[in-house]
């Protein structure tokens, strides 16, 4: 066993590529090892600005010898069964091996050294490497068949033990030599082999770990810090793109004119990240201060004095034309950007930015001023689908605002300020600091309505109208900026789905997932309580004025919330199929009270009432899909020699029809709605006791359940429910449901159907695993 390095030299790599050129570079050995039955120990693989390396641990010195045996006729066999597979082995006659009258082909393949197929692999590794971009070069570059990689190759590591491998890639050939750090050790290095390559390379100045990388760089920017009463503003991505930058990392220290501090400070914190690569750093205060870290890839003898001066006049620079941005785009009102909106195309099939702010716009003014949103709404139940004032106020007709809601002032207020901040909440997409930096969309628009004085609720919202944009980020709770926000993703939801462009299989080229957690998210954390479907409708308004065919798209809509609802509420424990057993009642689109329903039903199904109401349900719920029993199933033929539905009266045993549908002897028994059994059935004859226990049961438990349903009292309706287990089982026990009597029988099928129905009243139990 022996260890296996290989080093690929080139110019430098771009620091977003590394990581998983390093993953990429660790499969494709594998994969190749594993063609050959080689496997190593443990494969670890390295990246610098320089270089991608990989060591593989412990791998044999050659292959194991194969033998193949494949069965043939037998040797009384025809020739022509024989010639055939002489054609098939590729052998003769007297290659084969007879056993018990049974021909076979024998086939020994020696075992082959290892440093044989490594010299196979690497080239074919080399070639196939998937780089995200990649280049030619030299006189060969002329063809595309030349060698690309992604900066030009120099030069190839190639040690198994202390012995190279040999080959040749593209004409370079393999050996043991490598550079150090560009500048403290650029001559020639000489590696004995795996296990002294990290070595060598720290005494050329070059750190090989990664990680190591990142924890000087970390460490170094702290302590720079804090010498200057100073604290570094946390950033991961930037530790970790400054260790892909250097092999030989050093923080240093710098400081900008204090009066660069009047422009906005995400503009300079931005400025530093995206330009320069600097971290930001704050006082004890947490203010941003006129301080920043750079990483030099080189130790300076004058400790990095020039370095940090040199740094400091570029930065000064980019700082200058952030100030020119700034300075330019707060003369101009955001209104009057927003009427550059009309050039921008938002989609060919949706229209302008300008079309879609006033989208956004009506449907935020619609949200505050039907309760949603304010003071108030988290308590508000979702109203029914209003018609000609909802398609007034979102499609602008003469009566914007529904009429038989009028508002109070502060709501007016609230609507204005919502309707304001949302016709605004794109302008700053044509100022020219957003053209520079795009990332500070809608931070840019919250300064400038600052700055030329709107409200600060107006501002906030302009600022946070696109949040939330991922999971963990803050989700909006000011009503304006909710108003906004859920306006926002409402409309791009609502119209790339009505416009038939849902995301499909893993292409989600328009965000539409991340909108719809980001809709989730709104809902929850400000329990608003409203119908999605219908603000769903009232979102794609434009698109029916434009002549589209919205068939469907309601269903599919919400078939989608619903998936990412499951994914949304999976971190947080609720079961996936509770949210489905649910939604399949169908009309549950008030999300606050779906999740409260569906919370209450897992506490419930995972206890043992649950489990056992469960159990005999599913029971029950089998028996009526074997006899294929529905609400409109037929009763028996009766005495008249008619058949009764049971939408109808219920015979039993001894009573006679009237000439009114109603028996002698018993009182009509009608039923309620979805597919129940007769209501007050105790009064026939015929009912064995726990028939009649589960029938007097289901009389206390459906109005229970049904009220506290409507009360959204959830748990309590799952305890009304919770009394049917022990009527349910005794009736199991007790009763035979498929009684030859045709009358009995299609009555106890009937009060199947009846808990059935009582327990779909909280969910379909039939979607609940376990």
């Amino acid at each position: 066993m022996t260890d296996f390095l290989l080093e690929l030299l080139s110019e430098e790599i771009p620091a977003r590529m590394q990581e998983k050129a390093c993953a990429d570079l660790a499969r494709l050995f594998e994969g190749e090892l594993a063609k050959a039955g080689l496997t190593a120990a443990g494969i670890e693989t390295h990246a610098t600005p320089r270089r991608l390396a990989l060591i593989a641990r412990a791998l044999p010195l050659a292959t194991e010898p194969v033998r193949e045996e494949t069965k043939g006729p037998r040797a009384s066999a025809p020739p022509q069964a024989l010639e055939g597979f002489l054609r098939k082995t590729g052998l003769t006659r007297d290659q084969l091996v007879e056993r018990d009258g049974v021909l076979f082909a024998v086939v020994e393949t020696q075992g082959r050294p290892t440093a044989e197929v490594l010299a196979d692999a690497i080239p074919a590794i080399v070639r196939a490497f998937p780089w995200p971009k990649s280049m030619r070069w030299g006189a060969a570059s002329a063809s595309t068949a030349s060698l690309r990689w992604v900066r030009p190759l120099k030069g190839i590591v190639a040690l198994l033990g202390e012995m190279v491998v040999p080959f040749e890639v593209d004409g370079l050939p393999s050996g043991a030599t490598t550079v150090g750090h560009r500048f403290h050790h650029p001559g020639p290095i000489t590696i004995g082999s795996a296990h002294d390559y990290a070595e060598k390379l720290r005494a050329c100045h070059v750190v090989l770990d990664a990680g190591e990388r990142r924890a000087i760089i970390a460490e170094g920017a702290r302590a720079a810090a804090e010498a200057r009463g100073l604290a570094v503003v946390p950033d991961e991505g930037l530790v970790a793109e400054n260790a892909g930058l250097t092999e030989w990392p050093v923080p240093l220290l710098g400081d900008f004119d204090p009066a660069f501090l009047d422009v906005p400070r995400e503009v300079i914190q931005l400025t530093m990240r995206t330009n320069q690569k600097y971290f930001a750093c704050v006082d004890g205060d947490g203010r941003l201060a006129p301080a920043f870290i750079c990483t030099a890839n080189i130790q300076a003898h004058d400790g990095g004095a020039g370095i940090v001066a040199g740094n400091r006049k570029v930065l000064a620079a980019r700082l200058a034309d952030a100030r020119f941005f700034w300075e330019q785009d707060k003369k101009v009102r955001l209104a009057t950007q927003a009427e550059k909106l009309g050039q921008i195309v938002f989609h060919e099939k949706l229209g302008t930015v300008a079309d879609k702010v006033d989208r956004v716009a009506r449907l935020a003014r619609w949200l505050v001023e039907e309760g949603i949103v304010g003071a108030g709404s988290s308590s508000r139940s979702p109203a029914a689908d209003p018609v000609t004032p909802a398609r007034a106020a979102v499609s602008g007709g003469e009566d914007a605002r529904p009429r038989e809601m009028p508002a109070a002032a502060g709501m007016t207020e609230l609507a204005d300020m919502a309707e304001q901040a949302a016709r605004l909440c794109k302008a700053d997409l044509v100022s020219g600091m957003v053209g520079e930096f795009p990332e500070l969309q809608g931070v840019m628009g919250g300064y400038y309505a600052r700055a030329e004085g709107l409200p600060d609720q107006v501002a906030d919202a302009i600022r946070d109208h696109y949040k939330p944009v991922g999971q963990g980020d803050e989700v909006p709770t000011a009503p304006v900026t909710v108003a906004v926000s859920l306006a926002d993703k409402l409309d791009t939801l609502g119209s790339f789905f009505a416009a038939g462009m849902p995301p499909s299989g893993s292409k989600d080229p328009f965000a539409l997932r991340r909108s719809s957690l980001a809709i989730i998210a709104l809902i929850i954390a400000n329990s608003l309580r409203f119908s999605l479907e219908r603000e769903l409708r009232l979102s794609t308004m434009w698109l029916r004025s434009q002549g589209y065919d919205l068939a469907g798209f309601e269903a599919a809509t919400l078939a989608f919330f619903n998936d990412r609802l499951k994914v949304q509420q999976r971190e947080a424990g609720v079961r996936h199929d509770l949210i489905d057993a649910v939604f399949a009642l169908g009309g549950e689109d008030d999300l606050v009270r779906l999740l409260a329903r569906v919370k209450a039903l897992q506490a419930f199904v995972g206890g043992e009432e649950g489990a056992n109401l469960l159990a005999g349900y599913k029971r029950a719920a089998n028996i009526l899909k074997k006899e294929g029993w529905t609400a409109a199933s037929p009763s028996p033929l009766v005495e008249e020699g008619r058949e009764e539905g049971f939408g109808g009266p219920v015979s039993t045993p001894g009573s006679a029809h009237l000439s009114d549908g109603t028996s002698a002897g018993a009182e009509p028994l009608p039923l309620a709605s979805g597919d129940q059994a007769p209501r007050s059935s105790t009064r026939g004859e015929g009912y064995e006791p726990a028939e009649a226990a589960l029938v007097a049961a289901l009389e206390q438990a459906e109005p229970a359940a049904e009220r506290a349903v409507a009360e959204e009292r959830f748990a309590d309706a799952m305890a009304a429910l919770a009394t049917l287990r022990a009527p349910i089982d005794a009736f199991f026990d007790q009763v035979t449901v498929n009684d030859p009597d045709p009358i009995k029988r299609a009555r106890r099928l009937a009060l199947l159907g009846r808990i059935r129905a009582a327990v779909h009243r909280v969910a379909d139990f039939s979607l609940i695993e376990g």
